[in-house]
C-alpha cells in the first residue's frame, strides 16, 4: 500500500538547492570533457556531447527526482519520513521515542532559507532521522509541535 499522497512535499527551494549542489560536479564533467576532446583530436563530440548530456541530467532531471520522492507527515504522534530514489526508505518516529531535535542550517541552506531536522531517539543503530529541505520557518515550527507532544506525554 503507498500512500505517499498524505505526504508533505519539501520546499520547492530545495530543488534549487539540490540544482546548485549538482552544478558543481556537472561544471567540472563539462570542462574535463573539453580538455578530453581538445586533446583527442579527430574525435568531435565524442567525449564532449555525453558529457554535456550527463551534466545537464544531473542539474535538471535529478534535483526534480530527488525532490518528487521526499516528503514527510506529522500525524498520530509521529513523524514519518519518506525518502529514496532507487531505494525507497519510509521511516516513522513515534513522539515518544525522541530523545532531542536539532535544526541546523549550512551555508547553502541559509541561503535558500531552508534548515535540516534531525530527530534524535534512544539507541544506538538508525538513532536519529534527518529531513532536509524544510522553509527554516516549518523546521522551528515542527521542533515546536514535536517538544509540545513530548511535554504532555510526560506530564
Amino acid at each position: 500500500m503507498d500512500d505517499s499522497h498524505d505526504l508533505t512535499q519539501l520546499d520547492p527551494r530545495y530543488k534549487s538547492m539540490m540544482r546548485l549542489v549538482y552544478s558543481i560536479p556537472a561544471v567540472l564533467l563539462v570542462i574535463a570533457s573539453t580538455i578530453a576532446e581538445v586533446a583527442i583530436p579527430g574525435w568531435t563530440g565524442v567525449v564532449w556531447v555525453p558529457g554535456l548530456l550527463l551534466a545537464l541530467f544531473l542539474v535538471v532531471y535529478l534535483p526534480m527526482r530527488r525532490f518528487s520522492t521526499r516528503g514527510y507527515s506529522l500525524a498520530e504522534e509521529q513523524l514519518r519520513v519518506v525518502r529514496g530514489v532507487m531505494f525507497r526508505s519510509d521511516t516513522v518516529v513515534p513522539f515518544g521515542r525522541v530523545q532531542h531535535i536539532d535544526v541546523d542550517r549550512g551555508p547553502l541552506e541559509r541561503m535558500f532559507g531552508l534548515a535540516t531536522v534531525t530527530v534524535h531517539t534512544a539507541g544506538s543503530h538508525n538513532a536519529s532521522v534527518s529531513l532536509g529541505g524544510l522553509a527554516h520557518e516549518d523546521a522551528l515550527a515542527m521542533r515546536e509541535e514535536i517538544r509540545t507532544a513530548i511535554r504532555r506525554d510526560t506530564q
